[in-house]
């Protein structure tokens, strides 16, 4: 197609032949004007012209050959800068991948190919299935477009022109895509070679450009075109990009080792827990299973305890009036249980009288209840409180997955109600005891981002100023480094999200701490402060774990099934080799149990080798074997999971080292 499509600046008049642009160190940079960042880069030096990859432009990314605004500011980016990196390769990807697919299969039909969480997907009109012999044929197709280096070019064409184009190549999808486009916005055509695709850009400066054996082709599924199952099934390819090829190996290793702590694996190896159709989304949690939940359960109550929360409990079926008021059911009904009872039979009630009900999806209105009972003073804030609370969600069954993704959970739920000059110091003790909490879980470090206020909100500037200060305040004052999200808080006010990294370094958000200014006031709280003025509290909501379920499944897979002792559902096995050891083993068991331990006798009739291999699959920390000698001696020969070699102690001994360890930390 002509460059005479292009849209094109207009001439630059007499008095402005020139265009200045700010670095950013602050230098100013002068150049003709229509230069390019290109021009740029090679005005500046000419490695910088052979690296510059594209450009930052007012804090945005740009083509490297888009056009330079006088007064701007201007940012070269290389491959060294990994995120604005990352997303331009992985953008190239997904049209050199469909460039491959064209040049194999000229009759496959392309829609759309965005950028995803560590690479990109690509949907395609094809009638035959793709293979896995077929995602190897592109991918070796792609490294040879990428190594002819074709460069990139685009145009900006008017939707007539655009429409006409696609309609030519018989590409229905890309003509209907131009007409989603509002009246106005850009239609920007981008050229790989011969190749050419609608986008809004910006990528690479030619396909060589993109590291050759750093992506790599991994799944296709099926997708309907625009998510409408109404429309026809598309045939979606995943790949994932990187800079380099180590770290797509890193990748490669991390899926790997995911797949092999898969919490739904474990689960049924170690008999934990499972789920069944009868109840999409619910939990059946078996006793060893059930004992880790309880474990955690405990440790949580305790901490709380310490900390001044006071535990409660609030009903899981609530009226629909309750939900209205609390503008839940304007804005969330959709995922929620409705339950419908007759109550025309009860004496006094009318004829075919209805009563909607729903099981709770969250806790915050049913606390705000018990806060509303008696009247407070400031004297009495702040007051938290807490609550295991059982909670449904409506989830859609593509949505589930195992643990982690549930219908029916329970939050380790908190709600503080206190004065808006104690947001902070509330904010501050949270984070201490979020932190102490997730260091004895195993996850030493965390990290905080700090969303503020939305668009569309409730309350003044003034106390979203004072909310956004405050939590702000307290992260610094603790030392902690947390990253800013604009506008991302919730409509009621500001919040703080943690983020955990596990064993294999991906990130899980569970803890969160929410202010909020709109439920008291919707839900008619007070409290008297100083002056003798009912005024409204401020309403903090938070929680460490997030739900039980969830972070169970997080924690089998942080430690592999591998729980550290306090947390183990079967903390000891005592293991015959010789029946003549039965009885001993019996009484070692039932010893260790009186003094707190989960412990059990294996005193089958088989091999010691395969007792141990059975419950080592089984992840069970410790397995005292006991033969003729162990009798005659009163000890334990102690074999722990994943070491090599044992140690031999008396029983007495063994069994006070094995309290110690199976302490939770909480109470060492």
């Amino acid at each position: 197609m002509s460059d005479a499509h292009a849209a094109r600046p207009e001439s630059p008049s007499v008095e402005a032949r020139q265009v200045t642009v700010t670095l950013p160190d602050g230098a100013t940079r002068t150049m003709p004007a229509g230069s390019s960042s290109a021009d740029l880069a090679a005005d500046i030096s000419k490695s910088l012209a052979k690296a510059a990859i594209a450009a930052k432009v007012d804090g945005k990314l740009a083509d490297l050959s888009a056009p330079l605004e006088d007064g701007a500011q201007v940012a070269l980016v290389t491959m060294k800068d990994e995120a604005e990196a990352l997303e331009l390769v992985r953008h190239d990807c997904a049209h050199i991948m469909a460039r491959a697919v064209q040049e194999l299969w000229p009759d496959v039909k392309v829609t759309i190919g965005p950028v995803i969480e560590n690479g990109w997907y690509y949907d395609f009109d094809r009638e035959e299935a793709f293979s896995t012999e077929d995602l190897e044929a592109i991918e070796k197709k792609m490294r040879e477009i990428i190594a002819k280096r074709d460069p990139v070019r685009t145009e900006v064409w008017d939707r007539a022109e655009a429409i006409k184009f696609y309609e030519a190549g018989d590409e229905p999808y890309k003509v209907e895509l131009v007409g989603m486009i509002p009246e106005g916005q850009p239609i920007r055509m981008y050229w790989h070679g011969h190749w050419q695709d609608l986008c809004r850009g910006p990528h690479l400066v030619h396909t060589g450009q993109v590291p050759p054996d750093a992506f790599k082709l991994m799944s296709v599924a099926g997708a309907y075109w625009r998510g409408d199952h109404r429309n026809k099934m598309l045939q979606r390819i995943y790949g994932v990009a990187f800079r380099t090829r180590k770290d797509l190996e890193a990748y490669l290793h991390q899926l790997e080792e995911a797949k092999r702590r898969d919490h739904r694996k474990i689960g049924r190896e170690m008999d934990l827990f499972h789920l069944q159709d009868e109840a999409p989304g619910m939990v059946f949690w078996h006793p060893d299973g059930w004992s880790v939940y309880r474990a955690l359960e405990d440790y949580m109550r305790r901490r709380l305890t310490k900390a001044n929360y006071k535990e409660i409990k609030t009903p899981q079926v609530v009226d629909r009036k309750l939900w209205e008021a609390s503008g839940h059911w304007e804005n969330y009904h959709e995922n929620m249980f409705i339950t419908e009872i007759d109550e025309s039979s009860e004496a006094g009630s009318h004829a075919n009288e209805k009563r909607v009900n729903a099981l709770k999806p969250m806790n915050c209105p049913c606390h705000v209840q018990v806060y509303n009972q008696g009247q407070k003073s400031y004297r009495d804030l702040p007051l938290r409180l807490a609550e295991f609370g059982s909670c449904h969600r409506y989830e859609s069954s593509g949505s589930m997955h195992g643990l982690m993704r549930v219908r029916g959970f329970t939050q380790d739920d908190a709600h503080i109600f206190c004065t808006e000059d104690q947001i902070e110091s509330e904010c501050a003790d949270f984070i201490t005891l979020l932190s102490s909490v997730y260091a004895d879980l195993g996850f030493e470090s965390f990290d905080i981002k700090l969303s503020t206020r939305p668009e569309t909100r409730v309350g003044s500037d003034a106390v979203w100023d004072k909310a956004e200060a405050a939590l702000e305040k307290a992260i610094n004052a603790l030392g902690l480094p947390y990253e800013v999200d604009p506008g991302e808080g919730a409509f009621y006010g500001p919040k703080l999200d943690f983020k955990l990294t596990d064993a294999i370094g991906r990130e899980w958000q569970c803890g969160t701490f929410q202010a909020d200014f709109n439920l008291p006031d919707r839900l008619d709280a007070e409290y008297v402060d100083s002056a003798g003025d009912k005024v409204r509290p401020v309403m903090m909501h938070r929680a460490i774990l997030g739900s039980f379920e969830r972070f169970l499944g997080i924690l089998i897979e942080n430690h592999a099934g591998r729980f550290p002792l306090w947390l183990a559902p079967r903390q000891v096995v005592i293991a015959t080799i010789t029946s003549d050891a039965d009885a001993y083993a019996l009484e070692a068991a039932a010893a260790l149990r009186a003094l707190g331990l989960r412990a059990e006798a294996d005193v089958r009739n088989e091999k010691i080798n395969y007792k141990v291999r059975e419950h080592s699959l089984a992840h069970v920390p410790l397995i005292l074997a006991v033969g003729r000698k162990e009798v005659e001696e009163r000890s334990v020969s102690i074999r722990r999971l994943g070491e090599k070699g044992q140690t031999v102690l008396p029983l007495e001994d063994a069994a006070a080292a094995i309290v110690e360890e199976a302490t939770p930390p909480d109470l060492r």
